[in-house]
């Protein structure tokens, strides 16, 4: 028996935990709401999922094993985008591409990225090992006929420019906002020769930018992102019931 009677109570408290085990990384966890929100944006954007779908919350739930819950609060998340349509006592479904839409997402990224490679085209180092990796896969992907993986990589060219200006953020916003506008350019992908100009275009703005040249970097960013709006009235002639 302790001769200091506080010993006993002090011993019978719970360990204090140091700060270091309070710092320590905690596993990532993904609500289902969120699981089944990126699911479905996916299938949406690689119009898997095509305009005028039909979305049952039910049999979705089901086939994904969930309540219904997480399915409605993704649905109304893709709903704010501009994705879904909602109808209270009706039937949901995959929203049709809205062009003017589109066209404010155009904006809104041309605004952003314009500034963006000129300024990492000024400081721009850290993308020094980045963006040919990035062009590496990209080709490959083109070879190999992978015409998903390769819109996969195009998108992620473009948020390794972000994440390298240090406006990773930003990306998160835009990507929210271009849902009709990326559809759109998926319509446009299998077009002949697209994907191959997708490509060089994205060498070209690479060998700007790492060379240090703003203005030239500017010039190519607007002349990449004006190629599909220059044949929109030809895609929308080609999937008329998409809009």
């Amino acid at each position: 028996m302790p001769s200091d009677p506080s010993a006993l109570a002090l011993s019978s408290l719970p360990r204090t935990i140091s700060a270091p085990e309070l710092l320590e990384p905690m596993e990532p966890r993904i609500s289902a709401a969120e699981l089944v929100y990126r699911r479905l944006r996916s299938a949406i954007l690689s119009l898997a999922l095509p305009p005028g779908a039909t979305l049952a919350r039910a049999e979705l739930a089901a086939r994904l094993g969930l309540s219904q819950t997480p399915v409605r609060e993704a649905l109304l998340r893709l709903h704010e985008e501009g994705l879904v349509e909602v109808v209270p006592q009706s039937a949901t479904r995959v929203a049709r591409i809205d062009l003017d839409a589109a066209r404010q997402a155009h904006f809104l990224r041309l605004a952003v990225e314009v500034e963006l490679v000129r300024r990492l085209a000024q400081e721009g180092a850290a993308l020094a090992q980045i963006l040919p990796k990035e062009l590496e896969r990209q080709r490959a992907l083109l070879e190999g006929g992978d015409e998903a993986g390769f819109s996969d990589a195009d998108a992620d060219f473009h948020a390794a420019l972000y994440e390298a200006g240090g406006v990773e953020g930003l990306w998160h916003l835009v990507r929210s906002r271009t849902g009709n506008l990326d559809r759109l350019r998926r319509l446009h992908l299998p077009a002949p020769g697209k994907a191959e100009a997708i490509l060089a275009e994205h060498c070209a703005l690479a060998e700007a930018i790492l060379g240090g040249r703003a203005l030239e970097a500017e010039d190519r960013l607007r002349g990449h992102m004006s190629g599909t709006f220059a044949q929109v009235e030809d895609i929308r002639r080609a999937y008329p019931e998409y809009f």
